[in-house]
């Protein structure tokens, strides 16, 4: 019988203490300037990353008002057959806040600073991420996208756990994982990941957050044993459970099955293209090689920067379905060789780089 090893995913080093001191300017240099980054116009560049208020106000109220015509619709069927898929389409709604909070986590939805934060939390509780752990944690995933050791945020650690990847399909893995971080959390004592990258300065604010969620999770559990119906419960914290299939179906297309400890988002992670309402929903994050290689700009302006620089950067994937039709053969294969990776095919220009390329420390 051959045994299967791989690398140890447990995190090592400490950049928390030293990331407080980024600003956003400085995050992105230090994205660009230890990553390969596709040669831009400076001067479109920099109209790209200006924030408005308007676009992020027309999306996130669209999208509030879906949930909240959603959410009329599903409570009045209760009691009725349909109510199942005017819940699934509540749910699917609901879980669109963690693409939103995954975005907002960056600041560059909103020019006005307090609207991003209100939203970020808001939609950090909905997908039971505590926002303030979760900024840190997706910081470290940006400077060290899939270096094994330095980004805690790897979702298909090789050999790739598939029983896992599918409970996802209803958040289970990921839920536990997600109410266990909040309890120790909640406790005064972070996780062991945490300590990485968590400042010594926001620790208090993790502590407190966790409790606040453990706090509106236990009222909603008291609500549905005084009104004994589930009802309450199926509005608040479980539609990311029954309504999160779409967000594992667009969240492992972003690196699972790709290459490892190469500095080069075009190696491993995937632009997929989507319909436009695959595109609401992700809110925009198939953009996913733009998204990584120039964090700060914002995601309703990533098609644009997708056409500034597609000619230097594998094709894109041409739907979703493309996407997890060579995913799906990548983590199976990857269960008997955990060494084999999806190797994307750089433009003939950009080969050099590839080869340049080496494993990080």
């Amino acid at each position: 019988m051959t045994t299967l090893t791989w690398k140890n995913y447990a995190l090592r080093g400490d950049d928390a203490n030293e990331a407080t001191s980024l600003t956003g300017d400085e995050f992105e240099e230090k994205v660009e300037t230890a990553w390969y980054a596709c040669p831009v116009d400076r001067r479109k560049f920099k109209d790209l990353i200006k924030r408005a208020d308007g676009p992020a106000l027309r999306f996130f109220g669209l999208w509030i008002a879906l949930l909240i015509a959603a959410g009329i619709v599903a409570y009045l069927s209760w009691g009725h057959w349909w109510a199942v898929p005017a819940f699934f389409v509540y749910g699917v709604l609901y879980s669109a806040a963690d693409h939103r909070h995954h975005e907002l986590s960056h600041g560059t939805p909103f020019k006005t600073r307090w609207l991003n934060d209100v939203f970020f939390h808001l939609c950090a509780f909905m997908t039971l991420r505590e926002g303030f752990y979760y900024r840190w944690s997706h910081t470290r995933h940006h400077t060290h996208t899939l270096i094994v050791g330095k980004d805690p945020e790897i979702a298909a650690p090789r050999p790739p756990n598939v029983v896992a990847q599918f409970l996802d399909f209803f958040f289970i893995r990921d839920g536990y994982v997600q109410l266990t971080r909040l309890l120790r959390n909640a406790s005064g004592d972070l996780t062991e990941d945490g300590k990485h990258f968590v400042p010594d300065t926001e620790r208090a604010k993790v502590v407190w957050a966790s409790r606040l969620y453990l706090l509106i999770i236990a009222a909603v559990i008291a609500w549905c044993l005084a009104a004994q119906s589930i009802l309450p419960a199926l509005f608040v914290v479980l539609p990311r459970f029954y309504g999160g299939f779409f967000s594992q179906a667009f969240n492992l297309t972003q690196h699972a099955g790709l290459n490892e400890d190469v500095r080069d988002h075009r190696l491993n992670t995937r632009t997929v293209y989507m319909n436009p309402v695959f595109d609401f929903l992700y809110a925009n994050m198939n953009y996913h090689i733009e998204h990584h290689m120039f964090p700060m700009v914002p995601f309703y302006r990533l098609a644009e920067l997708h056409q500034m620089i597609k000619a230097d950067c594998p094709p894109a994937y041409p739907s979703l379905w493309s996407a997890w039709r060579e995913m799906v053969p990548a983590l199976i294969r990857q269960r008997r060789e955990p060494a084999w990776y999806v190797v994307r095919q750089l433009p003939a220009a950009a080969r050099e780089f590839e080869q340049m390329a080496v494993p990080a420390e």
